[in-house]
């Protein structure tokens, strides 16, 4: 990734997971299915991405999946959690993982674009970092753009813990919560991502 906005990747997870997380990595769902864990998915969403399959790769579901950036419909939608929830950075470096996928938009569209990390110029890096997606006037502009802010990197079967760089919080209680656990993650106040 060349635009300077992509420092960094995000993974939207319940402060509850963050255990299983430091210790098993990112999983995909199909693999995040086996161990208990707290889910933020919207499930007609899920079943939307239970029948997708990555052209030339392997079913949606079997991809860990990370946001470009998490400000975006699926956190507007769980901003109301926002206190239990965090929101996971992880390295650039996952693009050179064999078999990484980035996406134009949200990987569940009708018209997403599976691409190779070298294709990444496709991106609209503009649509996807504008921090309001809300066209009023314009229907189809707000479906086209709603669904860009939810641009996608996909990793096969897991992110390993080494890539896991720092986590984002709402607010002081929530980062007392996170730093409670112990773990090696350095913890960051951010209330923007999460609408505040």
């Amino acid at each position: 990734m060349v635009d300077p906005r992509v420092t960094e990747f995000h993974c939207i997870m319940p402060i509850a997971n963050l255990v299983s997380v430091m210790k098993n990595g990112i999983l995909s769902h199909e693999r995040a299915a086996k161990l208990p864990h707290h889910s933020v998915a919207l499930q007609q969403v899920q079943d939307k991405r239970d029948q997708k399959q990555v052209p030339g790769g392997l079913k949606l579901h079997q991809y860990a999946n990370l946001y470009l950036h998490s400000r975006n419909p699926m956190m507007f939608k769980r901003q109301a959690q926002a206190p239990d929830l965090c929101v996971i950075q992880v390295s650039t470096m996952i693009l050179a993982l064999p078999g990484a996928v980035i996406c134009d938009q949200n990987a569940a569209s009708g018209y997403v674009r599976f691409l190779h990390p070298r294709q990444w110029q496709v991106l609209d890096f503009d649509a996807i970092y504008a921090m309001d997606w809300r066209h009023p006037t314009d229907p189809v502009a707000y479906y086209r753009h709603s669904s860009q802010k939810c641009a996608e990197v996909l990793v096969p079967q897991k992110v390993e813990t080494q890539y896991l760089t720092g986590a984002y919080v709402v607010d002081d209680a929530a980062r007392k919560r996170v730093e409670s656990l112990g773990l090696a993650l350095p913890v960051t106040l951010n209330p923007m991502l999460f609408f505040r």
